[in-house]
């Protein structure tokens, strides 16, 4: 792991690091809350495609949480975690998880990526390398860690939590594309809740009611973990793919801070 080209401004630090697990460089964008260092450390929320999403997130809770007793959201540090410009094809093989065989939908009509099942990979990647150097570097509370992702990486964070659930304590997921893969997301959660009969995890699921079947996967899953697990479900009115991150994250960000 090497970090380079280091770019400190203000509350703002930007550096290019690369993994040892994935063989790959990642910008990682990180926003850090000025003033007083809360006890026990700042919340963290990790977003993925953190090139398009890192402002978005880091300026939700940096403007909300100058007051935080009327919009429930606190100071965070915020970590986006970014590709580079093959972030199309790559994000397919980092997102993914490991299997004999893939199956795209038919109305991907034949196009896909040739690379996928790097999920593993990426998952250590941020256990073992990323959030070590952020706990070692700045003042966190380490049970109040939130990973966020939208669309294929929304299907990573659920794959996370149905793998790896202690890794974070709260999940966000946007727009989940639980139907990767013939729905191989549904099998993990039956076993899942057949080894946990109640964890203490936490998970956000929104879905744009334009979504069509993404709306129905998006409330099969929710319905399903709730049996174990504290759930909010929220369907966005009249929003689309694109446009329900902005409409719900703030929604989002209130859950994870109300434990």
């Amino acid at each position: 792991m090497t970090v380079e080209q280091a770019i400190n401004v203000s509350d703002f630090i930007s550096y290019e690091m690369n993994s040892k697990f994935t063989d790959y460089t990642y910008t990682i964008n990180i926003y850090v809350p000025q003033g007083e260092i809360p006890q026990g450390g700042f919340p963290v929320l990790y977003v993925l495609d953190g090139s398009s999403y890192f402002n978005l997130v880091k300026e939700a809770i940096r403007l909300q949480s100058r007051n935080a007793p009327k919009t429930g959201i606190v100071p965070a540090i915020v970590v986006g975690v970014g590709h580079g410009a093959d972030m199309h094809e790559r994000r397919f093989y980092d997102f993914t998880a490991p299997a004999e065989t893939y199956s795209y939908p038919a109305r991907f009509k034949g196009n896909g990526y040739d690379k996928h099942g790097g999920a593993v990979s990426f998952s250590r990647f941020l256990q073992e390398e990323l959030k070590p150097q952020i706990q070692q570097q700045f003042h966190v509370n380490e049970q109040h860690q939130t990973l966020f992702g939208h669309s294929l990486a929304g299907y990573f964070v659920l794959w996370q939590l149905l793998n790896e659930k202690q890794s974070f304590q709260r999940y966000i997921a946007i727009s989940p594309s639980i139907w990767w893969n013939e729905h191989e997301l549904f099998h993990k959660a039956s076993v899942f809740m057949e080894e946990h009969k109640q964890v203490n995890e936490q998970l956000f699921i929104g879905v744009g009611e334009l979504e069509t079947f993404m709306v129905d996967d998006g409330r099969q899953m929710a319905n399903e973990l709730m049996q174990v697990m504290s759930i909010e479900f929220y369907e966005a009115l009249n929003e689309n793919h694109a446009s329900v991150v902005p409409t719900v994250m703030s929604r989002a960000i209130r859950f994870v801070n109300k434990y």
